[in-house]
């Protein structure tokens, strides 16, 4: 008897645990507050449910679009109007000029866009879409109708079509050059255009130099001489001459020559009368020779390398002189 009395008691107390429970049940899920929970309360929270599932679908859907366009973005690397005021922006020396491309018109994320960079075989290109060139605020010499382009050496927002760009700069210097004979106050000058010989061989001399009664000293004496391929005059003129008035210098401010035959002429107490020296051309040529080769494996990376390269041209730079010849 006092078993199931025990019994009745474990039993009664579970029952008002589980009741407590329950009630605890019905007032966390009692949704419509009725006091009890029914198929009325379930659909609440079902409700309810959608709505938070929605929500977090919407916001994963909102989260995979960005991601994609954050890939896109850095994939297609678009250029807009605004970020040509970033300070991380730079224009590059060379740049490619070239019509709208399929996938940045299809592209959402480049909408507006006025171009896009890339970077091929060692070098950093601004691609310019030919319709937005005009966002750019670039100089295009001598139109923009070519495709490649290289930056003029003494204008940083002028860009010179990569074919021209040699001839633009020999017949830049030589315009130069007349006008610092006319600001001096030159009575006459010559430029004499001269292209060295290519060598593959020089001829040398040993000669003997008796010094001392110590004996003869044997000597290696250069006996080879530069001989020219070329040799041209390339502008000859006369004037009626003037006091000196200092020159602005563009392509040749940082040749030492020119520098010197400025000072003297400007000085008062001893004018220069008359000179004659040498210019290299290479020294104001504006590209590295390996900018030169990288600008050719850009070229024959996109197939578009013509009959001649970039670095050989760099390169015949170097042997190719202007002689200046200036009488005051």
């Amino acid at each position: 008897m006092e078993r199931k009395t025990k019994f009745e008691t474990l039993v009664s107390s579970a029952g008002k645990k589980a009741k407590n429970l329950l009630d605890n049940a019905v007032q966390v899920v009692d949704m419509n507050e009725d006091g009890k929970f029914d198929f009325t309360d379930v659909s609440v929270i079902a409700e309810s449910m959608g709505s938070t599932v929605k929500k977090s679908t919407l916001i994963m859907k909102e989260n995979a679009e960005e991601r994609a366009n954050l890939l896109e973005l850095k994939a297609l690397r678009p250029i807009f109007p605004e970020s040509l005021d970033c300070a991380d922006f730079i224009m590059p020396k060379f740049i490619r000029v070239i019509e709208r491309d399929k996938k940045h018109t299809e592209s959402d994320v480049c909408q507006g866009s006025i171009g896009y960079e890339s970077d091929l075989k060692g070098l950093h290109i601004v691609n310019v879409f030919r319709d937005s060139y005009e966002a750019f605020g670039l100089i295009f010499y001598p139109d923009y109708d070519c495709e490649f382009y290289y930056v003029d050496p003494s204008e940083r927002n002028k860009y010179i079509a990569l074919d021209e760009y040699f001839s633009y700069l020999k017949i830049a210097r030589v315009n130069e050059l007349k006008k610092i004979a006319q600001d001096l106050g030159a009575k006459h000058f010559k430029v004499t255009y001269k292209e060295e010989q290519i060598s593959f061989s020089e001829k040398k001399i040993k000669s003997h130099i008796k010094l001392t009664s110590a004996g003869n000293v044997g000597l290696d004496h250069d006996l080879s001489q530069k001989k020219y391929t070329t040799i041209d005059v390339v502008a000859d003129m006369s004037f009626p001459g003037h006091a000196a008035i200092k020159p602005q210098l563009k392509y040749l401010q940082r040749d030492p020559s020119i520098q010197t035959l400025i000072s003297m002429r400007m000085d008062e107490n001893a004018p220069l009368l008359h000179e004659k020296f040498i210019l290299k051309m290479s020294n104001s040529l504006g590209m590295k020779e390996t900018d030169a080769v990288k600008i050719d494996a850009v070229l024959n990376a996109l197939k578009c390398s013509g009959n001649a390269t970039v670095a050989s041209e760099a390169k015949n730079e170097l042997r190719r002189y202007f002689e200046y010849d200036i009488e005051f």
